[in-house]
């Protein structure tokens, strides 16, 4: 275990360069922050302060659950096993139909009123029986430093990593992140530049890059998911181009999940997704080669449950966050035709359920 150069909450980080104007540009993510002493970034935890970029709520989380791992959503990866879930404040991105809102737009430090360091987090997390830590609520992205120490203090206890993010990161400190995680969610949020430009205050092609990245070149396992909001990213024509795109660019076997968005946020004009458009996205996925699709926020036992993509064999069941049905072998492998599915399973699945528990650290 390593220990950065850090004073109570605030961490040096090494992700800036000088522009030679008094302002220094935070490197950590595509949107290349230019900031004069004393300034904020707009994911608010990252500050020029003293000629440096610090990170300025290591440390400090939001609130720490044990959620059912299906939840974050990965539902390849030990199902049924119990994940020690937390964040912190603020976000990288501007997204006017946040459904985190509370947390990622915070911008008071006093909303972060649990303290847990690294080597904390992952011996709760053990006691706890939990599987895996994930970082999660808000994008991991600006916490990059207190999510990489953490990780590396789980490693220590067996304890594995997941990261739910927008992947809306740069190629170096990508890197370093990624190489101490065990999977990844990455929200993809829709196809077209129009979306990420005006709903997101982002680009596109970072984050396809990060998922080319994640699947090419690490051992990560990699889900997706994609919020349909209504009249904004859900045509025929947009879910066609996106999951032609994901099986050209990741193959089949990288599982999707299409949920439900409610009105929330700087987007309460939108009516909740209808199911309707939710199974015709996951129908449009199978179509084009996806071999794992599932709907979520929603609540549908046939699109939540994995198939058999051979023989069609029902291998896991759920019912909302319960497993209700497993017919895959040790080796997790369909029982009835022995095609392997594609994923981390132990011999059994786990018994955690779907309940959500509230913990302190």
């Amino acid at each position: 275990m390593y220990t950065r150069e850090k004073s109570e909450s605030t961490v040096a980080t090494h992700y800036w360069h000088e522009l030679g104007d008094g302002r220094i540009q935070c490197d950590l993510c595509p949107r290349f922050c230019k900031l004069h002493e004393g300034q904020r970034g707009l994911c608010f935890v990252r500050k020029n302060e003293d000629h440096k970029v610090v990170f300025t709520s290591y440390g400090r989380s939001s609130g720490f659950a044990i959620d059912p791992i299906e939840k974050k959503p990965l539902n390849h990866f030990y199902p049924g096993t119990s994940v020690l879930s937390f964040g912190t404040a603020g976000c990288n991105l501007a997204c006017k139909f946040c459904q985190n809102w509370d947390i990622s737009k915070s911008r008071e430090m006093d909303s972060l009123m649990s303290l847990a360091g690294p080597e904390k987090i992952a011996q709760k997390a053990s006691e706890l029986g939990c599987l895996s830590v994930a970082y999660t609520y808000n994008d991991p992205v600006i916490f990059h430093e207190y999510a990489i120490d953490t990780a590396l203090a789980c490693r220590e206890l067996g304890i594995k990593s997941v990261s739910v993010s927008a992947g809306y990161v740069c190629p170096e400190p990508r890197a370093e992140f990624y190489q101490v995680m065990d999977a990844a969610n990455i929200d993809l949020k829709a196809f077209t530049e129009r979306f990420y430009h005006k709903l997101t205050g982002s680009h596109l092609a970072p984050v396809l890059d990060t998922l080319r990245y994640l699947y090419h070149e690490t051992p990560v396992w990699l889900e997706i998911t994609t919020l349909i909001i209504p009249g904004e990213n859900d045509s025929r024509e947009e879910l066609e181009k996106m999951t032609q795109w994901v099986v050209e660019n990741l193959g089949s076997d990288v599982p999707i999940h299409f949920s439900a968005f409610h009105p929330d946020w700087k987007m309460q004009d939108k009516p909740p997704t209808p199911i309707s458009s939710l199974l015709m996205a996951r129908d449009i996925a199978l179509k084009n080669g996806v071999h794992y699709a599932y709907v979520g926020n929603v609540h549908d036992k046939a699109a939540d449950s994995t198939y058999c993509h051979h023989c069609g064999q029902l291998l896991i069941g759920r019912d909302w966050y319960q497993l209700s049905d497993w017919n895959l072998t040790e080796s997790g492998a369909c029982k009835v035709c022995a095609t392997q599915c594609a994923g981390h399973f132990a011999a059994n699945p786990g018994d955690w359920g779907p309940k959500r528990m509230g913990v302190r650290c």
